[in-house]
């Protein structure tokens, strides 16, 4: 959450009231409720290095309104597109909200300026779902080279595909074993964390297995088979194998679109669900 400080008072024609996510600009009824309200409003937040008005651009117009010169303000800091998203989110969460209209067209502005910002980040912004912006994104960048990383919430910098940049870690490791964990994490994208659980893995793991071509053709062998057709535990056992192969391409968007506090919930039962697998492929050796 942003630090805006202490609010003080600040002459109303040093503000600047352009640049409002609202398509069609402040809402003349909303002025007068507010110009004949006796209590006191709140402090508007206004940008402090162009002085434009982040929050409360109905406040300020009933101000002026009321004859008034003076208004009480907060301060933010911070640079352009980042005091729009805060106006945005500010005016998703209380006083009269943005139409649906007004997010997603806030949604494109963000994604011109900077399209590094996660989905979720975005949605938590403008009050949209991480799949509405995603859609947004697909129809405002199509045909423009995409980055490969996204910002999210917490400001930290992560892969679009998380499988795709251990794949490259893996690359990169072979090529340069020697390299530094943060000179791998650089090139490939991705935080040191991650080059250092690829590196333990590929540490401990034993050759893998070459990918097989087609797990559904396999499946359909197994489901052909009236030994395991007739048998309810091998039938229970087809079915945990076919929703695996119905998903087989799907892991990458399982972890990309998962919402952050959920992950280590997943992370936990992916990890105890594989070493479930492992101990069948053993046994199954035996």
């Amino acid at each position: 959450m942003p630090e805006f400080g202490a609010d003080r008072t600040v002459p109303i024609g040093s503000l600047v009231l352009a640049g409002s996510p609202r398509l069609a600009g402040e809402d003349d009824a909303h002025v007068r409720v507010l110009a004949d309200t006796d209590a006191a409003l709140p402090p508007i937040l206004a940008h402090r290095p162009s002085m434009r008005v982040i929050d409360g651009r109905h406040r300020v117009r009933a101000a002026l309104l009321r004859g008034e010169e003076e208004i009480r303000a907060r301060f933010f800091d911070g640079d352009d597109a980042e005091a729009f998203l805060l106006s945005v989110s500010e005016n998703v969460a209380h006083g009269l909200p943005l139409s649906r209209s007004d997010r997603a067209a806030a949604v494109e502005r963000i994604l011109r300026h900077t399209p590094e910002w996660s989905d979720r980040a975005i949605a938590d912004a403008t009050g949209l779902s991480a799949r509405t912006v995603a859609d947004i994104r697909r129809r405002a960048t199509a045909g423009t080279p995409q980055s490969h990383t996204r910002i999210g919430r917490d400001g930290r910098r992560r892969p679009v595909d998380p499988a795709a940049g251990r794949r490259r870690v893996g690359e990169l490791l072979a090529a340069n074993p020697d390299a530094s964990l943060r000179e791998i994490a650089r090139a490939a994208g991705v935080s040191p964390g991650t080059v250092r659980s690829v590196k333990e893995r590929l540490r401990a793991a034993p050759e893998e297995p070459p990918p097989v071509a087609d797990p559904g053709a396999l499946i359909s062998r197994l489901r052909q088979d009236p030994s395991v057709r007739f048998n309810e535990a091998n039938r229970a056992l087809l079915r945990l194998l076919d929703a695996h192969a119905s998903t087989d391409h799907a892991w990458p968007r399982f972890a990309s679109q998962l919402p952050e506090h959920c992950t280590e919930l997943v992370r936990t039962l992916a990890r105890r669900y594989a070493h479930r697998w492992a101990e069948l492929a053993e046994e199954l050796d035996r």
